[in-house]
């Protein structure tokens, strides 16, 4: 993928379709809410943000986090369009995939997680915890949320299309299909070590999902409902996805198996797995909001630990990338 692959003369992505143009606009409209949301935070409003709220009592560190996500929201939109316009054909290789990659990772969780706890809350009811005071309203999850699953469809949607256009190559075909040594000896050794990493969070993951109370503070088992549980299997979920759709490729096990099926897993779980272990640990290492919520030395491991076995399964996703690209 480090070369842009001929297109035909009729490409698809030549010209934003009707399709697209949806897309698009339904990706660009899902930021809005979330963005006008910290613009107006960042400016001194208190919109969703109740009395009593920690993040009052934190002013420029509200100011800056707001400002970096706004950014960050704001790059979807640029995505969007880069997608969708010609000139986005031309754009190199991975300046491209790395905002997308991430994109993906920080969203899908969300399209998959958040769905999961609202059927979960229907099924258990409301669940009270120790009392505290809120750290939003409540209308405020619902708007982010349900806009950036909004964004996670229709980006992943987008950008489907654009590699059938541009890259379809590089999916074609069954694992067993693939050249010989497709993946080094190094790019195999790294797949399984930080395979065997993956195993102490995931183990952490599940424990926690299991009712284990170690390694958690006590406000945070104070708080544990249905929401916690619904995030601590997925996040297990998604380790497992990086660590066998990695495998799958670097190794070629299940020889049948799809490479589209395969890199999808890949992309997804690893992205999933890197991404949302580098927030978690930017967020544990962060000034602390709440004194008497800190993150355990466990918890700051375990996200650590993800961010890293995100990004080497990314690692060899790239080298497969290539190498795959450079074959076809």
């Amino acid at each position: 993928m480090t070369r842009t692959a001929p297109l035909p003369a009729t490409a698809p992505a030549s010209g934003p379709g009707t399709a697209r143009r949806i897309l698009r606009a339904l990706a660009v409209v899902a930021c809005l809410p979330y963005i006008s949301l910290k613009i107006a935070w960042i400016a001194g409003s208190e919109i969703g943000i109740p009395a009593g709220s920690v993040l009052l009592e934190h002013r420029t560190l509200l100011i800056v986090a707001n400002s970096v996500t706004v950014v960050m929201d704001a790059v979807v939109v640029v995505l969007a369009l880069l997608l969708t316009r010609p000139w986005g054909l031309r754009a190199r290789a991975w300046p491209l995939t790395f905002p997308l990659w991430a994109a993906t990772g920080l969203l899908s969780p969300i399209v998959i997680g958040f769905p999961a706890q609202i059927v979960v809350s229907l099924l258990t009811g409301p669940q009270r915890t120790a009392s505290r005071e809120p750290f939003l309203d409540e209308w405020v999850f619902g708007v982010v949320y349900g806009g950036f699953i909004v964004q996670g469809l229709a980006l992943s949607a987008l950008f489907v299309l654009y590699v059938r256009s541009r890259w379809a190559h590089v999916w074609r075909g069954a694992l067993g299909e693939l050249p010989d040594r497709l993946c080094g000896t190094g790019t195999r050794a790294t797949a399984v070590a930080a395979s065997l990493l993956a195993l102490a969070p995931v183990a952490v993951h599940l424990m926690w999902g299991l009712g284990s109370t170690r390694g958690l503070s006590p406000a945070q088992i104070a708080r544990r409902t249905g929401d916690f549980y619904v995030l601590e299997w997925m996040r297990a979920l998604f380790i497992a996805v990086a660590v066998a759709g990695v495998l799958l490729l670097v190794l070629r096990w299940a020889r049948s198996l799809s490479v589209r099926t395969t890199l999808g897993l890949a992309w997804v779980g690893s992205g999933g797995v890197g991404c949302w272990g580098a927030y978690m640990t930017l967020v544990s290492l962060m000034p602390n909001t709440d004194p008497a919520d800190p993150f355990t030395g466990l918890a700051q491991l375990t996200y650590a630990g993800e961010m890293i076995t995100g990004f080497l399964l990314a690692g060899c996703l790239a080298v497969f990338l290539r190498q795959r690209s450079a074959s076809a």
